[in-house]
């Protein structure tokens, strides 16, 4: 659905009327050995829309998926720089309400916003080398709840069937229709409760119902949870011995206030939006300050990315200069985007 709010743009150019001869577009995130074309827009459902093959030129499409070792390393350096000098402040001062609690703020969503990095590293853009994606992925998904290894798995076959009900496993989370379920999901208890549970499923192999965790990557799935589980006990073990709340005060109470700053931005990425598999207008970009931008990698060009999942985060808004006309969802802040969910709760897509 539309927003009043927002700067929608239908696009005269021919090039996106339906083309079923699109060609398709397997990005470096494509793993060997994986029938995963879930990162390309090749997917039955999405093979009659507009190919990034067909939007940039070859040279030009080479040139925006060049992926660098330095400007990841700058972007998560910014990141940590933040999380760190945020987290000190809190830490330092507990018994200050006036720099404590802005920095609490901070320091949590920095927290929350790890999941920011984990989803460039899934992807295999962040870094060009990939092992270091693979590791930083992993660490990122640590501090932020995720699994990098489950959710990259996950992610693909969102990437695949973006928006189409019975594919798309984010439709499983569902549209909220009246405000108590909308300030429910904003709350992040949900979220909780949820990774609680996914987490535990994982530890001990009950995966068969998840029909994007194929039999083979099981193990993987299974090891990688346990190790990320054990972590934290060893977390907790710690403070219990050393008698220290450093685990809640350092980790948990950060990430609970930080959670809903990001389901307020999670929620605009695709919420209103149409169930179908065209990516201009099942996603939506918006619109928001550097600062924010920057500590989430440039997700909130989340069209662009969706329409090709293979441009690294520093690409994507070069990407926008060419592709806003053909954007449906251009939205001007994420004030605005929820503004407007809460205004039409109950004629949302379901």
């Amino acid at each position: 659905m539309a927003s009043q709010q927002e700067v929608n743009q239908p696009s005269p150019d021919p090039l996106l009327h339906p083309l079923s001869s699109a060609p398709p577009l397997t990005g470096p995130s494509a793993e060997p050995g994986e029938a995963e074309a879930s990162f390309d827009r090749s997917a039955p459902a999405a093979s009659a829309y507009l190919s990034p093959r067909q939007v940039f030129s070859p040279e030009g499409l080479e040139q925006l998926n060049q992926r660098s070792d330095l400007k990841g390393t700058l972007q998560l350096l910014y990141h940590l720089s933040i999380l760190g000098t945020s987290g000190y402040l809190w830490l330092t001062h507990l018994q200050d309400p006036w720099i404590g609690i802005p920095a609490l703020m901070a320091y949590g969503f920095s927290i929350a916003a790890m999941f920011a990095p984990l989803h460039e590293c899934v992807h295999r853009t962040a870094f060009a080398n990939s092992r270091v994606n693979d590791i930083v992925a992993w660490l990122a998904g640590l501090l932020s709840l995720y699994n990098s290894t489950f959710y990259r798995r996950y992610h693909k076959w969102h990437h695949r069937y973006t928006r189409i009900p019975g594919k798309d496993p984010e439709l499983t989370d569902p549209t909220p229709n009246h405000l108590g379920e909308y300030l429910w999901q904003v709350s992040g208890i949900p979220w909780w409760m949820g990774k609680v549970q996914g987490h535990y499923r994982c530890a001990i192999g009950q995966m068969e119902d998840l029909p994007y965790i194929p039999a083979t990557a099981r193990s993987e799935v299974q090891r990688s949870v346990q190790l990320q589980l054990a972590c934290y006990g060893l977390a907790i073990g710690l403070s219990i011995y050393f008698h220290s709340f450093a685990f809640v005060l350092g980790w948990v109470l950060p990430l609970a206030i930080g959670q809903p700053i990001l389901r307020l931005i999670l929620l605009a990425e695709h919420t209103g939006c149409t169930l179908d598999a065209n990516p201009f207008t099942n996603t939506r970009t918006t619109l928001t300050w550097p600062p924010l931008r920057w500590l989430m990698w440039n997700m909130p060009f989340h069209a662009e990315h969706h329409f090709c999942p293979s441009l690294p985060f520093h690409a994507l808004g070069q990407a926008h200069q060419q592709l806003r006309s053909q954007l449906q969802h251009v939205a001007p802040g994420y004030t605005a985007v929820n503004l407007n969910i809460i205004q039409n709760l109950g004629h949302l897509p379901q």
